[in-house]
């Protein structure tokens, strides 16, 4: 293939990615994993690519194979494939392709685990943590409170790791009482906060100093918290706990919606305050409130559990 074609045909690859961002709001992650996959099947490829618009179904076929065989997880091939076949609509959309080579091939079930959380009694535990671990010495006075604030808002807010690393120390003011997030796509939404989670950012900032449009939660040197950062914190305060699991910021997210359900919020409502696009994403967190339901009853109930025999 000539230097012009490879040109052409990368060339049609970026202008996916423009549309993506442009038009659909995509997120970096998003346009990220999107342009891998293109790259890794162009790779896989090699020799016998010719171009995107000759591509077969049985190509795509022999690519599902090979990963399948090398043992690759489910949720690995079908976000691969997630993106191809986004990639080829677009194509059909355009007038590139009159049919998509995808549309006949087919992925493998995704297996659905429940979402790890942690039950009321653990999440009280880790938000006591900040002020239980002994303080580094040249940490400054605020960051232990600066750490509560950011659990208890994870926990109040259930938002995820790059909405909340991304607030300004003016989000919230004294009297409100939601707080205005961004989410994926850029798409905006209210969330209320709790009494707790609002009294543990006035006294942070009140501490740290941070106002107006300056990031909200900061570094000891002043700077944005990565959300690698508050992995690491997150992690730290774990090692020091009684908590049995692993937890990561996306669990706190899980642990949110898991005990509004469990106290009887509205399926809809909780997808609201998540920011899911679609209901089906929201659902699986009805599989973990149904399977505690069915420990409690089987360890509650006289007649739950037994030989099965009638007297």
């Amino acid at each position: 293939m000539g230097n012009q074609e490879k040109r052409g045909e990368d060339a049609m690859a970026a202008r996916f990615i423009r549309y993506m961002l442009a038009e659909r709001n995509a997120s970096r992650l998003t346009l990220a994993a999107y342009e891998r996959a293109l790259r890794q099947f162009r790779t896989w490829m090699g020799k016998r690519f010719t171009g995107w618009t000759e591509c077969t179904a049985d190509d795509f076929r022999k690519w599902l194979y090979e990963a399948m065989e090398e043992q690759l997880k489910a949720a690995t091939i079908r976000l691969r494939f997630a993106a191809l076949r986004s990639f080829y609509n677009y194509l059909v959309r355009y007038g590139d392709v009159a049919v998509s080579p995808l549309a006949d091939v087919c992925l493998p079930k995704a297996r659905h685990s429940l979402p790890v959380h942690l039950n009321i009694h653990q999440m009280e535990e880790l938000l006591t943590m900040p002020l239980r671990v002994p303080p580094d010495k040249k940490c400054p006075p605020w960051l232990p409170y600066r750490d509560i604030a950011i659990l208890e808002l994870f926990y109040s807010c259930g938002i995820r790791l790059s909405e909340l690393v991304s607030l300004n120390a003016n989000v919230l003011q004294d009297k409100e009482e939601c707080l205005r997030v961004v989410g994926k796509g850029h798409k905006v939404r209210l969330v209320p906060v709790g009494d707790y989670a609002r009294a543990a950012i006035q006294r942070y900032r009140e501490m740290s100093g941070v106002s107006g449009t300056s990031p909200l939660f900061i570094s000891r040197l002043g700077r944005r918290m990565t959300g690698r950062a508050i992995q690491l914190m997150l992690e730290k305060y774990l090692r020091y706990s009684d908590i049995p699991v692993h937890i990561s910021p996306h669990k706190l997210r899980h642990t949110f919606a898991t005990h509004l359900l469990d106290a009887g919020a509205d399926l809809r409502a909780v997808q609201e305050l998540l920011g899911h696009a679609s209901l089906s994403t929201t659902q699986i967190y009805t599989h973990v409130t149904k399977s505690r339901m069915k420990e409690v009853y089987r360890n509650a109930h006289p007649r739950a559990k037994g030989t099965g025999q009638t007297h």
